[in-house]
């Protein structure tokens, strides 16, 4: 590659705790990536926009408010009206086994769920990139 994997990790909507985003951002920059971290409280639009600017491999969305049914399906509309198919969707967090099921179905290529090792998040991430992204 003839640059670093670029990931944006995202917190959508009004969950104000992101430890455990911060704790990805950092394992994924020590990995080599190069990591654009939003912020707390960022809309489905913010996130998508923010990802077209970026020029992002990786949209990760840290969710532990309950909201994922809503988040990202949203999220998942704006990618396919910006024409973003070649951008992996992933997300993390307290998210229930039949959700993360649907979820999967709609899109999300994977859910994290907490415990995750971040080496297994990495190669997720790499594998994936390798395989679907060419530069």
């Amino acid at each position: 590659m003839n640059r670093p994997i670029r990931v944006l990790v995202a917190k959508v909507g009004l969950d104000g705790h992101d430890r455990g985003a911060k704790v990805i951002a950092t394992a994924l920059r020590d990995a080599g990536m190069e990591v654009i971290y939003t912020g707390l409280r960022q809309t489905p639009e913010m996130v998508v926009n923010t990802a077209l600017q970026e020029d992002v491999d990786v949209i990760g969305i840290s969710i532990l408010s309950g909201a994922h049914m809503t988040v990202f399906p949203k999220v998942i509309e704006l990618m396919k009206q910006k024409d973003m198919s070649d951008v992996l969707l992933i997300g993390g967090g307290i998210i229930p086994d039949s959700d993360a099921e649907k979820l999967g179905k709609m899109g999300v290529a994977h859910i994290f769920f907490p415990g995750t090792n971040t080496h297994d998040i990495n190669t997720y991430i790499a594998d994936w990139v390798k395989e679907h992204r060419n530069f």
